[in-house]
């Protein structure tokens, strides 16, 4: 059995305030700080052998707080960034992007991403993300972990993805801040002992 833990960031003042992030490099606030260092331990616990993190202040800050309980040095991987927002979205409420940019707006609650200027398709992320996932699953060895720090809207996309799953639509919930998904690699009798990832949890937070 192998084991990847991805973790959401820790929060922002633009989280808090509802603002549209992307690739804005927004830092963790004080909140934020506090969730870091309050799942630090929970994350260490996995005895984790190597890290990778988006290379956004937010998911790195958060890294750098697991790292350090954990002993080691986290891997900067921009494939592991948030959504590309566009610059029109990047930085507002979502009452003030439909105010400003009716028009991007409409089509953004239609899902049609493409039509906005600058956004990410989720094909867009997933052509980034998933190799980098498949490249930390082969890293690790037998009984090993790996953490992959990283963004809510990015892991909803790509975790079902990596597992070869439906489009779960709405059914997987958004990820907290300092949320963590748990993905195992081993064999099972459902998958009549063939090896294979697996969702073992989803949001798991610090009580």
């Amino acid at each position: 059995m192998k084991r990847l833990v991805l973790l959401r960031h820790g929060r922002t003042e633009w989280n808090d305030s509802g603002r549209a992030q992307g690739h804005a490099d927004i830092p963790l606030d004080a909140q934020g700080q506090l969730q870091s260092k309050a799942v630090a331990p929970a994350l260490a616990a996995f005895a984790p052998v190597a890290m990778w993190t988006s290379d956004l202040s937010r998911a790195a800050q958060t890294a750098g707080f697991v790292a350090a309980e954990a002993g080691l040095e986290p891997v900067l991987d921009p494939r592991l960034r948030e959504f590309d927002i566009g610059p029109n979205r990047t930085g507002l409420t979502s009452d003030e992007y439909a105010a400003a940019h009716p028009v991007e707006h409409a089509a953004l609650l239609a899902g049609n991403d493409a039509d906005i200027p600058g956004r990410e398709t989720d094909d867009d992320v997933l052509a980034r993300f998933l190799p980098a996932l498949g490249e930390y699953a082969d890293a690790l060895g037998e009984g090993e972990t790996g953490i992959v720090v990283s963004h809510g809207a990015a892991l909803r996309v790509a975790v079902p993805a990596f597992l070869d799953l439906p489009d779960p639509g709405e059914a997987l919930g958004v990820l907290a801040n300092c949320g963590w998904i748990e993905l195992e690699h081993s064999a099972s009798t459902w998958t009549g002992g063939v090896e294979r990832w697996r969702l073992m949890a989803w949001n798991r937070v610090v009580a």
